[in-house]
């Protein structure tokens, strides 16, 4: 068939689509129990990994524009999960650091990843491994084709 390429059940896309926003759903209502959005959480994980960076640092690491980066920060720190300052190095750039109460977020969530996991038993942990290594795969092999239209 001359558009064979153009059903649904031949595109990458449509599966990696249905399947983020299917997670994205599934960590919601554990996430609503801590105060948090799913792209608030990707912000939060990020600084628990690295604390007192700056915003191009999180959108690195979250794939988040400034457009999308700036409002989420301004909503943590209005919950007070973080606070931002002005760099010592660059006034134009701001410091994100995660608070007290942020830091009891952490322990927090870590009560709800159990319930998390739970909602993915479909696929093996091995298997989930694979998977995110070939999205980041995936992912970062994108990002790379994209600075080059640039």
């Amino acid at each position: 068939m001359k558009y064979d390429k153009l059903r649904l059940k031949n595109q990458l896309c449509h599966p990696l689509y249905s399947a983020a926003n299917a997670v994205v759903r599934s960590y919601e209502p554990h996430l609503k129990t801590i105060d948090l959005t799913y792209p608030q959480y990707l912000v939060m994980m990020s600084l628990w990994e690295q604390d007192q960076v700056t915003i191009t640092k999180i959108s690195e690491d979250t794939f988040f524009d400034s457009g999308t980066l700036t409002p989420l920060i301004k909503r943590l720190t209005e919950k007070g999960f973080i606070k931002t300052t002005p760099s010592k190095d660059d006034l134009r750039q701001k410091i994100v650091t995660v608070t007290k109460k942020g830091e009891k977020l952490k322990d927090q969530t870590l009560t709800i990843l159990p319930q998390l996991a739970a909602c993915f038993s479909s696929i093996s942990i091995e298997e989930a491994h694979q998977l995110g290594t070939l999205v980041r795969k995936l992912t970062f092999g994108i990002a790379e084709k994209q600075l080059h239209y640039k």
